[in-house]
């Protein structure tokens, strides 16, 4: 039966794990190697590891991170975090990583994206956009730089123009539902759904296996990313690296 990917998303500042609530300041979580081993043991679809602090640092990947990271992982790995250049992106696939994500470089430089395709293959280059909901609206608009920055875009319209321009998957992460738990923003994963032709991944607000059986019940083949819930458990948010036990179960429709 063809499911969903269900993927863990791990922040990483200065060298180690944290998780956000809202892209405020991060409560840290341990290492990042350590994170891998355990979702090795747990048979992860795929995994996405993203340096939060790399763009607002102005700082290079973290190269010798991503070669260590690369040589333990045994799912697919995209990474993510102070990427401005083709030549970065294929520094990084050659360490060994599947997919590179770009957020900030590719809203400000959308032609990136092309030159990247290019240079690796439009499969091996993602594209974050974190969203945040205006107030008092129904509009959504798309920020960079850690959620400071407003761009004035649309998230349906900035992913179907990174679609076009030869990006292979789409990740929209809610910034208003991270950490927070409560549940994945429906809305906002159709209305780009919608527009876009290659995958997409949502992100953002998962507190519960139910939320992921919801965003496949709702949407079928969907990339489902998920952080706080591979990270946490219990209403005390202890620290304890997780997964899903029966994934098949999960997604057997009745």
């Amino acid at each position: 039966m063809l499911r969903p990917r269900i993927i863990p998303c791990l922040l990483v500042e200065n060298g180690g794990l944290t998780k956000t609530v809202q892209f405020k300041p991060g409560k840290y979580v341990g290492d990042p190697l350590n994170a891998v081993r355990i979702f090795n043991e747990k048979q992860v679809d795929e995994l996405i590891v993203l340096d939060i602090s790399a763009t607002m640092e102005g700082r290079e990947p973290d190269y010798d991170l991503i070669r260590a990271l690369a040589a333990e992982c045994r799912m697919p790995l995209c990474y993510g975090g102070g990427v401005r250049s083709e030549k970065q992106v294929s520094r990084i696939i050659a360490s060994g990583v599947e997919k590179v994500a770009l957020s900030s470089a590719a809203v400000e430089n959308p032609l990136l994206v092309t030159r990247a395709a290019r240079e690796v293959g439009g499969q091996s280059v993602v594209v974050v956009l974190d969203v945040k909901k205006k107030r008092l609206s129904r509009k959504y608009e798309v920020f960079t730089h850690r959620g400071q920055k407003g761009t004035g875009r649309d998230p349906a319209e900035l992913a179907r123009e990174m679609s076009e321009l030869g990006a292979g998957e789409i990740v929209i992460n809610s910034i208003d539902r991270d950490g927070t738990m409560k549940g994945y923003d429906l809305d906002l994963i159709t209305r780009v759904k919608n527009v876009i032709t290659c995958p997409m991944t949502a992100l953002g607000g998962a507190g519960s296996v139910d939320d992921i059986k919801t965003i496949f019940q709702h949407f079928g083949l969907l990339g489902i990313a998920a952080g706080s819930l591979f990270v946490f458990k219990g209403k005390y948010k202890a620290v304890l690296i997780n997964y899903i036990n029966d994934k098949d179960e999960l997604f057997t429709t009745q």
